[in-house]
């Protein structure tokens, strides 16, 4: 990470790399979701962590924690400096476990509601949900909100820094009323706390010892 970076402070997932050219060791983004990527060995060490023997609980969870990744960088440029990075054109190193290591080029796009949609929906967690369903059968739906609850995570994550807490809350209720997020659930009116409740689970709750999270549809784990 660069110490000129200063979403880094709010974690991992907010981090990226700025060196002149990729790392040695990083891969294309786009490699992330292809036929012979990664993707599969994440969600069995997943899968391993989780002591779960369901591959689509294995599935979910990988494919959440990877979006929150992706919005996370792509919102938090956009409210913190006005550009969202070219996502098209970054390279990823991906660790077992934990967000993956991104680099991302110099610039990057004007920021509005249309940019990160095309950017980060359109170009990378479209892709992203049509690669984890080749691995396991999981409903669109669920995918999209995950999605959805990855980048209300992301926003509320970016508000406890006081001065990006109302931008980040307009963008990411105008995304979640664009048509890919629009249904994913339901967000909270704008003037108060930003608060989102999906209309689908993501089946943390079917993981061992595991629960609801805090936006589920649901308001108590269903029978096995």
């Amino acid at each position: 990470m660069t110490a000129a970076d200063p979403l880094a402070a709010l974690g991992p997932y907010f981090a990226v790399r700025a060196d002149p050219a990729p790392p040695p060791g990083f891969r294309p983004l786009a490699e992330l979701y292809g036929e012979r990527g990664p993707l599969a060995a994440r969600v069995a060490e997943v899968a391993r962590v989780l002591g779960t023997g369901e591959p689509r609980v294995a599935a979910s969870t990988a494919h959440l924690g990877l979006a929150a990744r992706l919005w996370s960088v792509a919102l938090g440029a956009a409210v913190a400096t006005g550009r969202v990075p070219e996502l098209g054109r970054a390279w990823f190193a991906l660790p077992p476990q934990g967000p993956f290591d991104l680099w991302v080029p110099a610039g990057g796009v004007a920021a509005d509601v249309e940019v990160l949609e095309r950017l980060v929906w359109e170009g990378q967690l479209a892709p992203l949900a049509a690669a984890v369903r080749t691995l396991t059968p999981l409903a669109p739906g669920l995918l999209a909100g995950n999605a959805a609850s990855a980048l209300v995570g992301a926003a509320r994550q970016l508000g406890s820094v006081p001065h990006l807490r109302a931008p980040a809350a307009e963008l990411t209720r105008e995304l979640l009323a664009r048509p890919a997020l629009a249904g994913t659930g339901a967000v909270s009116a704008p003037g108060g706390p930003l608060a989102f409740r999906r209309a689908s689970c993501c089946l943390y709750y079917r993981v061992p010892a595991g629960g609801l999270c805090g936006d589920c549809v649901l308001t108590r784990p269903p029978g096995r």
